[in-house]
This record gives structure tokens, sequence and C-alpha cells, in this order.
């Protein structure tokens, strides 16, 4: 990817950011997230809640690691691990989604139903 078009990424807000992640995690059936050390899924807390990150391609995922999470690594995961295992934690833990953060401020953040049901909107535009 371009600097360029990731700077002008980096300059949407929240929800702008969340349109371009579900549109490219569509596209391309992927998307990343972040484990740690154990291999574990990152979980950050927001006030109550707990959330689960995503991000819609490496390079943006190692920006926001270089914001102090430098002992955690990037993880693709295709759209069926996600449905298949990623979303039974998700919702076994109550996690909230937050899609794209960055320099260090959460994304937009969505339920597993709201986040479910845009992607399957534009995965169906696809088909």
């Amino acid at each position: 990817m371009h600097s360029k078009e990731i700077e002008n990424i980096l300059k949407l807000e929240p929800f702008k950011r969340y349109e371009y992640f579900i549109k490219k995690a569509a596209d391309f059936e992927q998307l990343w997230t972040i484990i740690d050390q154990d291999g574990d899924y990152v979980i950050s807390e927001i006030d109550e809640f707990s959330l689960i990150s995503f991000w819609p391609s490496e390079e943006f995922v190692t920006l926001y690691l270089e914001e102090g999470w430098q002992d955690c690594k990037p993880l693709k995961l295709t759209i069926d691990d996600l449905k298949e295992n990623v979303f039974d934690i998700i919702n076994s833990e109550n996690y909230l989604i937050n899609v794209f953060p960055i320099n260090g401020r959460s994304g937009f953040v969505v339920s597993l139903e709201e986040f479910n049901r845009d992607l399957q909107e534009e995965l169906d535009k696809i088909e």
C-alpha cells in the first residue's frame, strides 16, 4: 500500500474507517488482529467494556503496535476463521469489536451483531 494512501485513510473519522474496513475485509476475505506472546487475542478495556480489535491490513496493525504494543504481533484471519472460531469467543465473552483503532485511540466500536450484519451485507454484494 502506498504511503499516501495510508496517510489519507488514517485521516478518516472512525465511522469512515469502519466502512473502509468492512469493504476491504469483504473484498479480500481477510482481516487482521493482534495476539500476545502466548498466542492469545489481545483484549483492551474501555470503561467497563472488553474489546477485540480488527484492522483491514497488516500495515495498519503494525502502525498501531508502535504505540506501546511492541510485545504483540499481527495475526491474519480469514472470514471463515472469524466466523467459525472468533465469533464464538466474542459472543461467549461478551466482547465488543473495536474496528480500526489508530494512534492509541479506539476505532469504531460495534456489537458482534452489528459487525456481522454489516460484513455479511458487503460479502453478499460481492457474490
